[in-house]
């Protein structure tokens, strides 16, 4: 009876729809793995021997059976695909399986092989090295406390033993509940609390009570503030109050700072003058002066130096650009602002240094550093274009035809893994021939995405590619929008790609919102408008396009302002504007959202380079930023993106 039942399964799995199309054959293998259904997986493996896509299947199958895997099985698996994404990823997989069963001597010798590390496999190596007596494991393990979020299971073995031999402690603990605090993630905050003894731990239930209406529970008496715990639920309540309201938050502060030790007044007073710097706070540099000399971190001095550019204390911005970290400091922003307070200080000679190094780097700050010299621009020049023979040899590599296979299959995010793993160690030429590669695929994220990375041989027209241009010059002409400028939109939006799609549900080439979608359908009177259509590049570009161009108008012609508030909204836009008009550059460089703030140089340099190869009359970037003007000079803006 047991064996007629299993050769009935058998022949059931074997019994699969006949697929012209490997491709369909694949799809429905994967399927079947996700499912957990391997029989039909190991079916589904034999019409797919010699597919291009036939590692994944065989990583699927190995996947599998991993937990009842010899050792010898996965290092068989590893060979026949050594040195492709699936081995390094198996090898991964089965680390985890090692550690787990404490077969520390296996993963010891497997882990220095793995090239794709996670922090839960580098805590399982910790582990296995602090069990094999290495006393430094726990020291490296140090740092892995110090993070906002929740840390892999695999790290908390880590973090017991280092409490109970002292290599981290209450204080410890505090820090790490302040950034957790910090970054709103409760669900950390919570795990974070219980390495606390229950008598000093903060009630989680009332923390969430001060993160909705801080400024009630900083009403409250102040008896808390006998006990630490009290004391850091009253920071947090500040921390909280400040990022809306820093003034009252000040108020509060002030009542009740002589009851601090100097740490938390200072970390007070360092979070509410942060939170003023990016609300333009005039009394920002002010507030920055109750804290002690070189307790500022990293992201606290660039706010200041932010509010001191503001308000043109060059003196001030000078010595917070110095105070930054070495690393920091050397970032293309601070060194252009460096020099600006240089020259404006009339320390010329040293201005006219940092200007002439960085005007040899192709990005918004090399471009406007050109200009300080007085240079117009042009268009960078191709260093290298790759021959046929080039471009054929990357093609007919085994790991780009496997994403290309995955593109065609629209499988978009494991086609973006494998790309970016087989070009992992590309040099320039076979960078671009990649792209180009790319390119005659229609994959233009990716083309631009493999320029990118050259480092000595660039090709820009790769890195700024213009598709769809017939189309594209209709809306052009029908909205009245700058070509170059709306090129530059969509290569910050979607790189072109038609089937993009953002984390917050934006579609398509530029990115539009289904309610934007819709309310612009409304608009132009489109009858029997659906969702779906947002998918298809003619209807993006016309809905999408109108937008913009809305956009533009309300913000009275404004490039920097409209290209703000068609990332962050309308709204948000003009509140980052003053009272009184504002240097583009310095309106760019005190945006408060740090994605918006690159995503406005990024178009606005990008509008620089279409303009040069559309063979339009080229303005300067600084023309382009142009001045910001009062808010009191514009109109309300009621339509959010």
């Amino acid at each position: 009876m047991q064996k007629s039942l299993f050769a009935l399964c058998i022949i059931f799995w074997s019994v699969l729809p006949v697929h012209a199309d490997q491709g369909e054959d694949f799809l429905a293998a994967r399927e079947a793995y996700v499912a957990g259904n391997i029989g039909r997986l190991d079916a589904y493996a034999k019409r797919l021997q010699d597919y291009v896509l036939e590692p994944y299947v065989a990583y699927w199958q190995m996947r599998a059976r991993l937990e009842s895997a010899t050792p010898e099985t996965v290092s068989a698996f590893i060979l026949r695909y050594d040195d492709t994404l699936l081995a390094d990823r198996l090898r991964g997989e089965w680390l985890k399986v090692l550690a787990k069963k404490d077969e520390w001597n296996l993963f010891s010798a497997e882990f220095p092989l793995l090239l794709n590390e996670s922090v839960e496999l580098t805590c399982y190596a910790l582990q296995g090295r602090e069990r094999n007596d290495d006393g430094t494991a726990l020291l490296e393990a140090r740092a892995l406390w110090f993070s906002a979020q929740i840390q892999p299971d695999s790290c908390y073995p880590l973090f017991e033993t280092m409490f109970k031999r002292k290599v981290l402690g209450p204080e410890d603990v505090w820090q790490r509940l302040r950034l957790a605090l910090e970054a709103g993630d409760l669900a950390a905050a919570k795990r974070i609390i219980q390495y606390l003894p229950v008598k000093e731990a903060p009630n989680l239930r009332l923390i969430k009570s001060i993160a909705d209406k801080p400024e009630r529970y900083l009403a409250r008496p102040d008896d808390d503030l006998k006990t630490r715990a009290g004391r850091e639920l009253r920071l947090f309540a500040l921390y909280r109050l400040a990022r809306s309201d820093p003034q009252q938050a000040a108020g509060y502060l002030q009542k009740l700072e002589d009851r601090l030790n100097e740490q938390e007044r200072d970390y007070a007073w360092a979070q509410i003058a942060s939170n003023a710097a990016q609300k333009h706070d005039p009394d920002a540099l002010s507030l920055y002066g109750e804290v002690r000399a070189g307790l500022l971190n990293d992201q606290q001095l660039a706010w200041k130096a932010r509010a001191a550019l503001l308000t043109q204390r060059w003196d001030t911005l000078l010595a917070s650009i110095d105070a930054l970290s070495p690393l920091e400091r050397r970032q293309p922003n601070w060194r252009y602002w460096e020099a600006r307070a240089l020259r404006a200080l009339g320390k010329n000679i040293e201005a006219d240094a940092i200007f002439q190094s960085l005007s040899s780097e192709h990005h918004y700050y090399g471009q406007l550093a050109a200009e300080e010299l007085g240079n117009e621009y042009r268009a960078p020049t191709i260093a290298y274009r790759p021959s046929e023979a080039e471009v054929s040899a990357v093609e007919q590599l085994p790991g780009i035809q496997r994403a290309l296979a995955l593109y065609r299959l629209g499988l978009r995010y494991e086609g973006n893994l494998e790309w970016e793993w087989d070009i992992r160690d590309f040099d320039d030429k076979q960078l671009l021939a990649a792209a180009e590669v790319a390119r005659r695929n229609e994959l233009y994220e990716r083309a631009i995405f493999t320029a990118n990375r050259t480092v000595q041989l660039h090709d820009f027209s790769m890195r700024y590619l213009a598709p769809y241009r017939n189309l594209m010059q209709e809306y052009v002409h029908q909205s009245n929008l700058d070509e170059a400028w709306l090129y530059g939109i969509i290569r910050q939006e979607s790189r072109f790609s038609i089937t993009a799609r953002s984390n917050a549900g934006a579609i398509g080439l530029m990115q539009l919102m289904p309610a934007t979608a819709r309310w612009v359908a409304a608009r132009i009177g489109e009858k029997g408008f659906h969702r779906s259509r947002v998918d298809d590049l003619d209807t993006n570009l016309n809905l999408g396009t109108y937008y913009l161009k809305h956009i533009l108008d309300i913000c009275g012609g404004q490039l920097v302002l409209a290209t703000a508030a068609y990332n962050a909204g309308p709204t948000r836009a003009r509140q980052w504007s003053m009272d009184v008009p504002m240097e583009g550059a310095v309106y760019v460089e005190n945006i408060p959202l740090n994605e918006t703030r690159e995503y406005v140089k990024n178009v606005l340099s990008s509008t620089l380079y279409y303009a040069s190869t559309f063979g339009k009359e080229i303005p300067s970037l600084k023309a382009l930023l142009g001045t910001i003007p009062p808010r009191s000079q514009d109109r309300a803006m009621q339509v959010e993106r």
